[in-house]
């Protein structure tokens, strides 16, 4: 359970601060949040997917944020509206924010590695280990925790976070309150080589860059490799997870979902609030339409100019997959048809030979 002993709030507050329509006791205190299952009487939880409307009915949660139009029972708190797990956040954030993303180190610390020609904005923290390289430049707000790294004549914009070992490689830009989860690595060389007549590889220096507009989040170990001699993009809004691979040259679009372990092949092109499940695969220099969602382990080997649902490998829309899935599971029942269907027909075979052999 947690809880701040030093924070409560009673359920009018509540209901005003996450502006909500209160059903049930306003003077009822809540000090912390937990799980529907775990939560006591002075504890907040929601209920957003309905596969848990059964623990939702047994909780003893104090209240519960809870979609307006769901089954309640009556005499019991609730917090009613179109986005429970919205609505939860805030109260989360009223007893958690101000012990998360803290640091006990604060401002620049004596151990940072930062070259004379860097520029550094205002109200900047640099934690402990973090080098920054000639001609670099980190906006106001900008938070830059243990051992990161910024690479030679890099720009990172305002209100921005690093977490520890973060890397941004020489030239490349982030735009205003992008998020480097531990260990992102942005900029990377491209793989690229030219294999000649005996089989040997040689390298392709990978010149360009990569840039991420605002309002980006890079999931921890997820690397982006900078173009051969152009942009790497990242769109405005879009939210990566952890160990995903986005090769030279792509371009995502604005408010994508992209989710861990993905790959994405150079020179691929996303358009807007394309969704690509958990271990996606998306084949190099084709283009996905807007809007686009592709479900877990999808392979998309060519380019998707309409927007819809797709699943399987190589993807086709949902409802194909879907009916051909049912197919499958119904495959040893149609080898047992057919297996006895042959049985008939060599009986029927037998049958009509030896009547004509007596005729």
């Amino acid at each position: 359970m947690t809880r701040d002993l030093a924070k409560k709030y009673t359920l009018k507050e509540l209901a005003a601060l996450t502006q909500t329509e209160l059903v049930g006791d306003p003077s009822h205190i809540i000090t912390g949040v937990d799980s529907l299952e775990k939560a006591g009487s002075s504890d907040a939880s929601f209920l957003a997917n309905f596969k848990y409307q059964e623990a939702m009915l047994q909780s003893k949660a104090g209240v519960i944020c809870l979609d307006r139009h769901a089954e309640k029972l009556p005499e019991r708190n609730y917090l009613l509206s179109d986005n429970p797990s919205r609505s939860f956040q805030k109260i989360v954030e009223l007893f958690l924010v101000s012990a998360y993303n803290q640091s006990g180190f604060t401002g620049i610390h004596p151990t940072a590695v930062i070259h004379p020609s860097a520029k550094l904005g205002k109200d900047v923290h640099i934690g402990p280990y973090v080098v920054i390289d000639q001609g670099a430049e980190i906006g106001d707000e900008t938070k830059l925790y243990a051992f990161s790294y910024i690479g030679s004549g890099a720009v990172i914009g305002s209100k921005c976070i690093l977490y520890p070992h973060a890397v941004v490689r020489e030239k490349c830009i982030l735009g205003n309150r992008v998020i480097l989860q531990p260990g992102a690595v942005i900029g990377s060389c491209g793989f690229g080589f030219i294999t000649n007549a005996k089989g040997e590889h040689t390298k392709l220096d990978q010149l360009g860059i990569v840039e991420i507009d605002d309002d980006v989040e890079i999931g921890a170990n997820t690397t982006i490799d900078r173009a051969r001699y152009k942009t790497t993009r990242i769109g405005l809004g879009t939210k990566v997870d952890n160990l995903v691979q986005i090769g030279h040259n792509v371009t995502v679009g604005m408010h994508n979902i992209i989710v861990s372990q993905t790959g994405v092949a150079g020179s691929a092109k996303t358009g807007r609030n394309v969704v690509l499940g958990g271990q996606t695969g998306v084949v190099g220099h084709l283009e996905i339409a807007d809007g686009v969602m592709i479900a877990a382990r999808g392979g998309i080997s060519k380019s998707l100019p309409k927007t819809g649902k797709y699943a399987g490998s190589p993807v086709m829309p949902l409802s194909d997959y879907n009916r051909q899935q049912v197919h499958l599971r119904k495959i040893e029942q149609y080898v047992k048809k057919i297996e006895d269907l042959e049985k008939q027909m060599q009986a029927l075979e037998k049958k009509f030979a030896s009547e004509k052999t007596v005729g």
